[in-house]
C-alpha cells in the first residue's frame, strides 16, 4: 500500500508556530527601527534649532547679557503650517576668561517636554563684542 503524499497535521502546526515566531520578531524589529528613526529625526531638528539660535546671536552682533534666556520656535518652517514642530530652547550666557567674548550654552527640548527632561541637543559657542 502506498502512502499518500502531503504533510501531517502536526507538521503544519509546527511550521505555523515557527512562522508566527518569525513574524513576531520581524514586527518587533520594524517597530524598534521606526521609534529609533523618529528619535534621530527629533535630535537632528533640535541640533538645527540650536545652531540657528547660535548663528543668529553671532550674526546679529548684539552683546548678550550674562544669564539665562528662554524662547520657543517652530521648526522646520513650512509655509502651509502643517508640518511645523514646536521647540523650546534655553540659552545660558556666561562671561569667558577673555573680556570681549561670552560663552553661549544652548539646550533644545521638545515644546511638550517636562522641565526636568534631558535636552535633545546641546550646543556651545562664543560671541565676540563688536
Amino acid at each position: 500500500m502506498k502512502r499518500a503524499g502531503g504533510f501531517t497535521l502536526l507538521e503544519i502546526l509546527v511550521s505555523l508556530v515557527v512562522v508566527g515566531l518569525a513574524m513576531g520578531a520581524v514586527i518587533q524589529t520594524v517597530g524598534g527601527y521606526t521609534r529609533n528613526q523618529a528619535n534621530l529625526r527629533d535630535r537632528v531638528f533640535a541640533q538645527w534649532v540650536a545652531r540657528n539660535r547660535l548663528t543668529a546671536m553671532q550674526v546679529n552682533g548684539d552683546w548678550p547679557a550674562v544669564g539665562q534666556t528662554k524662547g520657543d520656535v517652530d521648526f522646520p518652517e513650512d509655509p502651509s503650517g502643517v508640518k511645523n514642530r514646536p521647540w523650546r530652547w534655553v540659552m545660558q550666557v556666561t562671561q569667558s576668561p577673555e573680556q570681549d567674548m561670552r560663552r553661549l550654552d544652548i539646550d533644545v527640548f521638545r515644546a511638550d517636554a517636562d522641565d526636568d527632561a534631558a535636552p535633545l541637543a546641546r550646543l556651545s559657542g562664543f560671541v565676540e563684542k563688536r
